[in-house]
């Protein structure tokens, strides 16, 4: 990871414009391309950012970043006060929170439940950027990459982009279509997954729970 502090202003040209004035921020670039330029407040979100894959032009004071889609992030640099070049992990590392981590192992085996005929491929399919949470087939065999959230925000959309963008790749799953799952997908996300091309579906973990009691009686 490249991490620049300094101050800088920023402009932002795709789906929508936007115009970052100047100020001290942090600029960090990650090893998979991704470009955010950060703030002292906000938790984790960034003012302005572009994800993998980008290219990124150092020319003098001014980075351009551009990304396949044809959006141009341009970052003027007016007084930079520190640079950083650290390697981080790339692996996720991350162990899901107990809502997510019950919703991907009931999902997993009633992927019904996010979209009619499902069939699971497997669970946790790894990419470079990070295990897809769950691959399937649907009725017509197409791959079907699902993402599972306990609330589906815009950065999950994000995330099932950049796997997606990685799956695409190989000939044996593509294409492949994207949906996010979630006890509740707001209403951004579902906008934004709809431009996307990316579905969403609403689960219920308790109903989930109580069909999978009915399924071990059964069975």
């Amino acid at each position: 990871m490249r991490v620049v502090i300094a101050r800088c202003s920023a402009t932002y040209d795709g789906r929508l414009s936007s115009t970052l004035t100047s100020g001290v921020r942090m600029v960090m670039v990650k090893a998979d391309g991704c470009v955010a330029i950060h703030a002292d407040i906000g938790a984790y979100k960034p003012l302005n950012w572009m994800n993998a894959p980008n290219t990124l032009v150092e020319d003098g004071d001014t980075w351009t970043v551009t990304n396949p889609g044809g959006e141009v992030l341009c970052i003027e640099f007016e007084d930079v006060l520190e640079t950083y070049q650290v390697d981080l992990d790339t692996e996720r590392g991350l162990t899901l929170d107990g809502v997510e981590k019950d919703l991907q192992a009931l999902l997993a085996d009633h992927p019904h439940q996010v979209e009619d005929g499902l069939v699971l491929v497997r669970r946790e399919y790894p990419t470079d950027l990070g295990p897809v949470d769950l691959l399937c087939r649907d009725p017509d065999g197409v791959a079907v990459a699902v993402e599972i959230k306990r609330i589906g925000e815009i950065d999950g959309v994000e995330q099932l982009t950049r796997y997606l963008q990685r799956l695409d790749r190989d000939p044996l799953l593509s294409p492949v279509r994207g949906i996010l799952a979630a006890t509740i997908v707001k209403p951004q996300a579902r906008v934004l997954a709809g431009a996307r091309g990316i579905g969403w579906a609403e689960v219920d973990l308790a109903e989930l729970r109580e069909a999978d009691d009915v399924h071990l009686r059964l069975f």
